[in-house]
């Protein structure tokens, strides 16, 4: 019998990402379902108050681990962990929070971060003996079953969805002098220049009724959807492929987002700056064309496979078992 892997997991009891209540239900399902029904793990929940004293967990657990590299979600404070031989792994967060996060990694003793971004591209935000893997999750495949087939969908408008950015120059000049670099501006410029074309129709996260586990019934209505991010890919990269739509993604020497694998093409169209609205174009004039369906399909088939969430619990228990080793 194969030994499980004892794991504590350790997040903030009242953080609502990991609530199942979240509009974005991506991190719920991977931390809160595909970790607890992997037989390889015996994992227990520690849902904190401000306090955390962690004594508790010696000799009791091979693997910590954080939610979070960041405040958020977290207790205040971890009392006894620089005395405690666990290894530490944390979820690293948000690029944007990153600056303030770094001071957590002595301060938690984090021994290895993971998280959906490229290895170049966290070594951008961290110093360079920050132990990082790349792990992408995200795709829970119960909720992309029997979707609507690609020939009923909307097919003469391409969806847009996610945040946008505020381009009203007062706000871009607050935006560059809180965060230069990882503001939402700078972040989404090419899926903000999309809304200004009259055939995309864009909904903002918040304002419809298809968020969290509904989200897949709002992306099956269209054809073709927008996946755009200025940096680094994220989530909706490859929840559009899931959801059997011609995604048109943003892959640019910028972001690097060849290492997701989607080939242009083959099983996405790739979009940047100066091309956009070429490809729109290209799939607006013959809709109906099949060579559409054949690469929406093909993306569908190589997300559910290579970022659902129980393909990424493997991979993290790779990391895991490397640091008990």
């Amino acid at each position: 019998m194969i030994n499980k892997i004892k794991v504590a997991f350790i997040y903030k009891a009242d953080y609502t990402s990991l609530s199942g209540r979240h509009y974005d239900n991506c991190y719920y399902h991977f931390f809160m379902n595909a970790l607890r029904r992997n037989k390889r793990l015996d994992i227990k929940y520690f849902p904190t108050e401000s306090e955390f004293d962690v004594s508790i967990l010696r000799n009791n657990f091979d693997i910590i681990l954080l939610w979070s590299n960041a405040n958020f979600g977290m207790p205040d404070e971890i009392n006894g962990i620089q005395e405690l031989d666990i290894p530490v792994i944390a979820r690293s967060t948000d690029p944007g929070d990153a600056k303030k996060a770094i001071k957590n990694h002595k301060r938690w003793k984090i021994d290895y971060y993971f998280h959906f971004h490229s290895e170049r591209f966290f070594h951008e935000l961290y110093p360079s003996n920050f132990k990082y893997k790349t792990i992408i999750f995200g795709i829970e495949r119960s909720l992309y079953q029997n979707l609507q087939p690609f020939k009923t969908r909307v097919k003469n408008k391409i969806l847009n969805s996610g945040n946008v950015s505020n381009t009203k120059i007062f706000s871009r000049i607050i935006n560059d002098i809180r965060n230069p670099k990882w503001n939402n501006y700078r972040c989404k410029i090419l899926r903000t220049k999309c809304n200004e074309l009259p055939y995309v129709y864009y909904t903002p996260t918040l304002e419809h009724d298809y968020v969290n586990d509904k989200h897949p019934l709002l992306l099956e209505k269209y054809r073709a959807a927008i996946a755009a991010d200025t940096y680094s890919p994220v989530i909706t990269y490859w929840e559009k492929p899931a959801a059997g739509c011609l995604t048109f993604m943003e892959i640019t020497d910028k972001n690097k987002g060849d290492y997701i694998g989607f080939e242009d093409g083959k099983t996405a169209i790739f979009i940047d700056e100066d091309n956009y609205k070429l490809r729109f174009k290209q799939y607006l004039s013959e809709p109906d064309n099949p060579q559409w369906e054949r690469i929406a399909e093909a993306g569908r088939i190589y997300s559910l496979e290579n970022f659902n969430n129980d393909k990424a619990v493997f991979h993290l228990i790779d990391l895991m078992e490397s640091l008990c080793e």
